[in-house]
Order: structure tokens, then C-alpha cells, then sequence
């Protein structure tokens, strides 16, 4: 699915992440990372941004984070707030159908 639009969630607040999530000029899925611990734990959020980019069926996006300490649990609401902000839908908390 294509982006039309930019979604941004998160802050830049101690153990929170920024996660915005814009239209891919080119294709794929173009992660962004700033962070103090992309070292250590880069690719660990690398999979976490990939597989919530697959739940929403994104396949061309630039996904930047703005890491301040965040568990993989907060990267991964910010992901799903900034894609559904992206994509101008809502989403199921309660997982319902």
C-alpha cells in the first residue's frame, strides 16, 4: 500500500521514541534510525518497524525513529499510531473484527 500521507507519533521525552511515517519517493521500506543504542539494539527495532509495516500491508514508506530509550513495546504502539495516522484510518485496539 502506498502512503499519501505523513503520520507522526510519539515524543522525544526520556524511554519514548518519534516515529514518523512518509511516502517513499522510491520503493520500500526505508528505516531511519537515531538512536544511542542503535548498536546494540538496531536491528531488534529494525524487525519491530518490518513487521508492523507488514501488518498494514506497506510496502513503500520512509520510517524514521527518534529513539529515546524506548522498549520494543513503545516502538511498536508508536509504529502502528504513526501508520494509522499515515494512512488516515483508524485502528482496533481490542483486536476484534
Amino acid at each position: 500500500m502506498r502512503l499519501e500521507n505523513t503520520g507522526i507519533a510519539g515524543t522525544l521525552e526520556s524511554s519514548d521514541v518519534m516515529v514518523t511515517v512518509s511516502p517513499n519517493p522510491s520503493s520500500g521500506i526505508d528505516i531511519q534510525i537515531d538512536s544511542a543504542v542503535s548498536a546494540q539494539y538496531g536491528d531488534e527495532m529494525r524487525e519491530t518497524v518490518q513487521a508492523v509495516m507488514r501488518e498494514f500491508d506497506i510496502t513503500d514508506a520512509v520510517v524514521q525513529l527518534q529513539d529515546k530509550g524506548a522498549l520494543d513495546c513503545v516502538i511498536r504502539a508508536r509504529c502502528e499510531t504513526a501508520a494509522c495516522r499515515a494512512l488516515g484510518v483508524g485502528f482496533n485496539w481490542k483486536g476484534e473484527k
